[in-house]
């Protein structure tokens, strides 16, 4: 109780932080009340493909039937967006969770054990962050094939190394402690030694890097999807939602925002989750990082 307590006398400290917990909440609202929001059509199976009516190029303006208008092939953009966030959802959590565990695995092994299992690994993880991250998340999905699996798959190879490193490099410093020394000392196991002294008190930064990276990773699945390299065609990805609307992007000679739906509405979505993500993620920085704590 005392700690939920400090948590949220934190957050009333930074108004931009309960911004982001506003939004966050309201996101996760959606999602999980995404099949009332947007209920999936009769007869079809897979609800994250987005109901198309028709197959003409030309966008349809916002109306009755389609409340955000449609995109490019017809695709309800309603429909698109409330699924899409699911989708980032999804994608955000489960490719940061296998993040987290990877990194904190390899990463306590080469910190605690040094010598050269902390050589092995730190010069995997130097080959995976010599590559630019977009680039091999690109060449790891087209190797995979086109698919959500795929994308997160991608993601996660190119983000475990950063974590990997430094949670290694907190615990360099943390295994000379006297307290680490002590445990040794008495017979403690090398697993005990890790998880009940080394661990807790070397493993917060990583969980700030990964509150602010969850809106990076949902950046880097909607760039994916807006290059074709992503989720299937027709499914519901903000990415691909506004990549259907790059060829209308300026509207028409006599009306430039004629089209303004179809890149508007899934950017603004893409723009809220990770504005949301990231105040919240400097709000949890404040809080588990007494260095940077206000005062």
């Amino acid at each position: 109780m005392k700690g939920l307590k400090f948590f949220f006398f934190q957050m009333k400290r930074n108004p931009l932080s309960i911004a982001g917990l506003v939004l966050i909440v309201i996101f996760t609202i959606i999602a999980v009340f995404a099949p009332l929001i947007a209920p999936t059509p009769e007869g079809q199976f897979n609800a994250y493909m987005i109901p198309r009516d028709g197959y003409g190029s030309t966008p349809k303006p916002p109306s009755d039937e389609h409340i955000f208008g449609t995109t490019e092939g017809q695709y309800d953009i309603f429909y698109g967006v409330i699924w899409g966030t699911r989708t980032a959802f999804q994608i955000g959590l489960i490719v940061m969770g296998a993040v987290l565990l990877i990194g904190i695995f390899l990463g306590s092994i080469a910190g605690y054990f040094g010598g050269i299992v902390d050589e092995i690994i730190m010069r995997i993880t130097d080959v995976f962050m010599a590559f630019p991250p977009l680039i091999l998340a690109m060449a790891v999905t087209i190797a995979l094939g086109q698919g959500i699996q795929s994308v997160m798959t991608a993601i996660i190879i190119v983000m475990w190394p950063s974590y990997a490193r430094v949670i290694r490099g907190d615990i360099l410093a943390i295994r000379e402690e006297d307290y680490v020394e002590a445990s040794r000392s008495v017979g403690s196991s090398h697993l005990r030694v890790i998880l009940r002294h080394v661990l807790p008190n070397s493993i917060y930064p990583i969980f700030i890097m990964a509150s602010l990276d969850i809106g990076a990773v949902v950046l880097m699945a909607a760039g994916l999807s807006f290059l074709g390299l992503g989720v299937p065609e027709g499914y519901a990805d903000w990415g691909q939602m506004i990549s259907f609307a790059r060829n209308w992007i300026v509207g028409t000679p006599s009306n430039t925002f004629a089209y303004w739906h179809t890149v508007w509405i899934p950017g603004l979505f893409i723009f809220f989750f990770v504005m949301g993500w990231n105040l919240l993620g400097d709000s949890l920085r404040d809080i588990l990082d007494p260095r940077l704590a206000r005062r």
